[in-house]
């Protein structure tokens, strides 16, 4: 499934590429083949190809263990990639190049990959499993995932009874459990019959967007990774910054109108400061405008809770649309967060989670975020069962943090504050 998906939308990318070059040529040059009478266009079409193929390569080999999904993301980054480096190509070769013609080129095969994309995202579709394993709650997150279709759940201590898998099955087998000499029979033969024999917990990763704490026995199942993709923690900290520094001017014109309607509305500080726990367990002041009556947390640290008492009026406006994360973007100029990331909570929660939660202090391996993976996934905890079901998502996101992943929790971020899920 996943190699198919890959190469149709690899070849569709491409077929899209050949179709920007024909109406472009076109418009440009009033026909649909500008290399039959212009020779000097080779290299330019030849860069926008090799563009193509590199960015395609990329994006593969980025996708990481999940199940590969159409991107809208992937398809901008794509034809960004392709005209960035034909136009650095063209500049260092000096050779022949139309800016018309990069232009409606990159923009009929940009309209024309997000259309395909959008075609794959309507047709639903199913990754139908046999399970063997005896974890309800692996099964009940499962059920509830959108393309993980459950068609049969075999018991690993059982005798083997279950038929052979049809075309398009696939078997996942829960590593932890001792499988009875007839499942374990069962499991070889289905390998030998060329069907894919896959890991539960790899599956339940790729279905849910969580990590399997049941299977994690070390923590470097979490750590190893990371250690591979170290260079992006670099590049993300630029990221960052270039895009607080762009969206500062409406954040500082935006900040001032929410601090002045605060002051207004209560008494005390607009501002709230915090003392927060960040990457590899270090101690931080954390900003944002308050939205408690002032002197809320003097009788100790408590989890915020759906119609908290403690809210003023103006205070449950902000935190619906996460207005209140507005005085954080300092916090990410100065290195203590970034925009996405594990939501950094106060240390004497910290403290107490690390005691009682297994690698809880994973979550500590990179730097928290504004926002997060957990967040846009399953809102704020109001008590430990709650983080222990989070930390199943944040881990997630440590062990697969990437540019994708990123851009993927900012756009769903958006819907957050414009639904005011998961606010509190």
């Amino acid at each position: 499934m996943r190699s198919r998906f890959l190469a149709r939308t690899a070849i569709l990318d491409l077929l899209s590429l050949v179709a920007g070059v024909a109406v472009a040529s076109l418009v440009v040059f009033d026909r649909p083949f500008p290399w039959q009478f212009r020779l000097d266009v080779w290299p330019m079409l030849s860069y926008l190809f090799v563009g193509l193929v590199l960015g395609t390569v990329f994006s593969t080999r980025t996708w990481g263990t999940a199940a590969p999904r159409p991107s809208y993301g992937r398809a901008v980054t794509i034809v960004a990639l392709s005209v960035g480096l034909t136009a650095l190509l063209l500049i260092g070769s000096r050779s022949y190049f139309s800016r018309p013609f990069i232009a409606v080129t990159a923009g009929v095969w940009l309209a024309l990959a997000l259309a395909h994309r959008a075609v794959a995202r309507s047709r639903p579709w199913s990754d139908r499993l046999v399970l063997i394993t005896n974890q309800k709650e692996f099964l009940d997150h499962l059920r509830l995932a959108p393309h993980a279709e459950i068609a049969t759940v075999l018991d690993p201590h059982g005798p083997n009874g279950a038929a052979p898998l049809h075309e398009g099955e696939s078997l996942a087998v829960d590593l932890r459990e001792v499988l009875s000499e007839s499942m374990a029979r069962y499991v070889a033969s289905t390998s030998l019959a060329g069907f894919p024999v896959r890991s539960l917990a790899n599956v339940y990763e790729q279905h849910t967007g969580r990590l399997a704490l049941a299977h994690i026995t070390e923590g470097w199942e979490v750590s190893a990774p990371l250690q591979r993709t170290s260079w992006y923690g670099s590049v993300k900290r630029i990221i960052d910054s270039a895009l607080v520094v762009i969206v500062s001017p409406l954040a500082l014109v935006l900040g001032a109108i929410v601090w002045l309607i605060i002051r207004v509305d209560s008494k005390g500080p607009a501002i709230f400061t915090q003392e927060r726990v960040g990457r590899n367990g270090e101690v931080f002041t954390l900003y944002k405008f308050r939205t408690m009556v002032d002197g809320a947390d003097e009788d100790g640290p408590k989890f915020a809770v759906v119609d908290d008492e403690r809210l003023t009026r103006v205070g449950k406006w902000l935190r619906r649309y996460r207005v209140d994360e507005l005085p954080q973007l300092f916090n990410v100029l100065r290195g203590d967060v970034s925009l996405v990331g594990p939501r950094p909570e106060q240390p004497e929660f910290v403290d107490g989670f690390v005691q009682t939660i297994p690698f809880y202090a994973y979550r500590h391996l990179i730097r928290p975020g504004l926002t997060g993976w957990a967040q846009v996934n399953y809102g704020y905890a109001e008590n430990e069962a709650d983080t222990v079901e989070k930390l199943t998502y944040d881990l997630y996101y440590v062990k697969h943090m990437s540019v994708w992943l990123d851009l993927d929790v900012l756009g769903k971020s958006v819907w957050t504050v414009l639904s005011g899920f998961g606010a509190q």
